[in-house]
């Protein structure tokens, strides 16, 4: 990661307004932008669904997103994450190195879970029911933000640094499965590759259910999902007024073998 690159990133509403111009204007292509609020364009405004100030949790989430995570994709639920929590950090880059961030101390007081389905991750739930509370009070918790094949890598190359003092977990994830879309999930942004893939956002409120102490941590997770299920529910509208219909989930080359195979010995 660019040692030059701030560790703590207050996404902005609009680079051109500043805070002094509250309420709803007009970008130059004409549409309404609310920049008090969520900074979405005002006819899918998602005020009425945001907390009313961010949400302070005991757990520190830090989301390491791809640089590319906010420019090339409009469906990012980063600046909602960053709406819904007070204790979040956003870190761009394609790797962290003892260097990136000071927010990443080793060795740690507190555990810092990274989040992520790899083989050696262990199931969080699992690991809360297995750690006693002290030794689980106050944790990071430290995901990857991009595309599926670039958090891999993402992933892949920031191992070296974190396997000496991360915890692995994951929620659980069904590789087996397709994963769905939104026309057949209301939490889903787009098209996951495997059944239990999810945005960051949904995986923050899913992972804070379990980490955040004494019963907040339903309450947490049920706001960002209100918050996500009406963005969801915006975007599937904005499709079904161009006609766009579901695409068929596409077989893989495997079953499609498989099956000729087991054809050719019935």
């Amino acid at each position: 990661m660019d040692k030059n690159h701030k560790m703590d990133l207050d996404l902005p509403l609009s680079s051109s307004v500043s805070d002094e111009d509250a309420g709803d204007t007009q970008t130059l292509t004409g549409r309404a932008i609310c920049h008090a609020g969520c900074g979405r364009p005002s006819r899918v405004c998602l005020c009425p669904h945001l907390p009313p100030s961010p949400l302070h949790t005991s757990a520190t989430v830090v989301v390491v997103h791809h640089p590319h995570a906010l420019r090339r994709n409009p469906l990012s639920t980063l600046p909602l994450l960053a709406r819904c929590l007070a204790n979040l950090h956003l870190l761009p880059g394609r790797r962290l190195r003892p260097s990136s961030t000071p927010l990443l101390p080793t060795p740690s007081p507190n555990p810092v879970l990274l989040l992520f389905p790899s083989p050696a991750a262990s199931d969080l739930a699992s690991w809360c029911r297995s750690t006693p509370p002290s030794a689980r009070a106050n944790p990071t918790l430290l995901l990857l933000d991009g595309t599926w094949q670039q958090a891999k890598e993402m992933h892949a190359t920031s191992l070296p640094f974190l396997s000496s003092f991360v915890v692995p977990v994951s929620l659980p994830v069904d590789s087996g499965v397709d994963g769905d879309s939104m026309f057949e999930s209301e939490l889903v942004v787009k098209k996951e590759p495997h059944k239990g893939c999810m945005s960051t956002m949904e995986a923050a409120a899913r992972a804070l259910r379990l980490l955040e102490p004494e019963g907040r941590g339903a309450e947490i997770e049920e706001t960002m999902v209100r918050v996500l299920r009406a963005m969801v529910a915006f975007q599937a509208k904005h499709l079904q007024h161009r006609n766009i219909k579901p695409r068929p989930k596409m077989r893989k080359k495997k079953d499609i073998k498989r099956e000729e195979e087991m054809k050719k010995s019935a």
